[in-house]
């Protein structure tokens, strides 16, 4: 009985230690939807990775113990940001972000939260009316008697899924609804956008801050040199070096992002979705169509990217919107990188202005030691003339 007790007990420990390594490998993580209250979940490594399609060395970027630069990574089906302290999975229907007890990590839920219901609830009003007129401009077109039926299905779920899918001289009313959608930004961009602005708000208030006590500093010191002036110019000095080198690598990179096309077009989440559910309900509708014939099946299987049908690694979206987005934010981490650049200045113009007043004072101090010293040698001089007349004059009386 013993051995077998204590392979029991060998087994117990192990379960705890399994246990405690799952635990250990799990973490809390705010689950931002894009519709619906914000939650909070308790989801292991691997239980995100199935759930994003992210590898691990992704996740790692994400970790408050490891030191990452700033980073946004356009995968398959989820976007990593890592800017400052914003660390999000965006995917194309909810954010990620581990959980933080931090104010600054609550404000930026609020806003997230806020940001992506308001647009959503906009983005529903516009789907109601292109239903309506999706609907409206479907019904004079019927099919063959035939396949009556299913050719108006299948006009109403194009209509709703993709407008663009429909031709654009037959169904102008469709052609200009797609346009109004095409401004209501997809999810994973307003989740994009409130990353990009909580991040550049936050070096903003950090510029702003450092300007409000770098300048009287500065100009305190230009009035009085004094130790204690120098030690808080100093830093102030080293606090301008950090925070423009965080700055400068937000800004390198979105201006990575934006000389990269493809890497743009990796963030279309929402686009890649709808075009893989087209790509496999055209392939259902293929399959189902008793009318196709072996022959127009196989040239369509030729007319798709890659000679396979229903792929979409070809498929490249139009990514100005994104680009418009990024350019603004990269013109507000510029402006910022300017500010931190002009008080650069201001400090390296300070120093050489205390450097000259020291050179000035080192000059006097020079000059007044060059003019001791002629006054000994004068006096030196003096001293041995009147002692020399000294000695010829005892040399008379004698």
């Amino acid at each position: 009985m013993r051995p077998h007790a204590t392979g029991t007990g060998g087994g117990g420990v192990g379960r705890r230690k399994a246990g405690a390594a799952a635990a250990a490998a799990s973490r809390e993580w705010m689950v931002v939807p894009a519709s619906g209250p914000a939650r909070v979940e308790e989801a292991g490594k691997y239980a995100v990775m199935a759930r994003t399609g992210l590898p691990a060395r992704d996740l790692r970027v994400l970790d408050p113990l490891l030191s990452y630069p700033s980073t946004i990574l356009g995968r398959e089906r989820a976007i990593v940001v890592n800017l400052e302290r914003v660390k999000a999975v965006i995917t194309a229907a909810e954010v990620l972000l581990p959980n933080s007890k931090d104010p600054a990590f609550a404000r930026f839920v609020r806003d997230l939260q806020t940001r992506v219901l308001a647009s959503s609830s906009d983005q529903a009003a516009d789907l109601t009316d292109m239903e309506g007129e999706s609907s409206a401009v479907a019904s004079p077109f019927p099919g063959p008697n035939s396949s009556k039926g299913h050719e108006l299905e299948m006009t109403k779920k194009s209509t709703t899924v993709v407008p663009e899918m429909t031709s654009s001289t037959s169904m102008p009313n469709l052609a200009a609804a797609k346009d109004g959608y095409a401004k209501v930004l997809p999810f994973e961009f307003r989740a994009l956008e409130v990353c990009l602005e909580s991040a550049c708000r936050s070096l903003e208030e950090e510029t702003s801050t450092l300007e409000q006590e770098a300048y009287p500093a500065l100009d305190e010191l230009t009035s009085k040199i004094s130790t204690l002036n120098l030690e808080r110019v100093r830093q102030i000095k080293s606090r301008l070096v950090a925070i423009s080198g965080r700055v400068q690598k937000v800004r390198d990179e979105l201006e990575h992002l934006l000389d990269d096309e493809m890497d743009m077009a990796e963030m279309y989440l929402t686009e890649k979705l709808t075009q893989q559910e087209i790509s496999e309900a055209s392939s259902r509708v293929e399959v189902d169509d008793p009318s196709q014939t072996e022959e127009d099946r196989a040239e369509d299987y030729r007319s798709e990217p890659d000679g396979s049908n229903g792929s979409f690694i070809d498929y490249k979206p139009n990514i100005e919107e994104l680009e418009m987005l990024l350019e603004a934010y990269f013109v507000q981490i510029d402006g910022t990188l300017n500010k931190l650049s002009h008080l650069r200045e201001y400090v390296d113009d300070t120093e050489d202005y205390i450097n000259i007043m020291l050179d000035d004072k080192q000059n006097q101090l020079l000059q007044m030691g060059v003019m001791l010293s002629t006054a000994t040698v004068v006096i030196t001089a003096g001293v041995a003339v009147v002692g020399l007349f000294g000695m010829n004059i005892g040399k008379v009386l004698q």
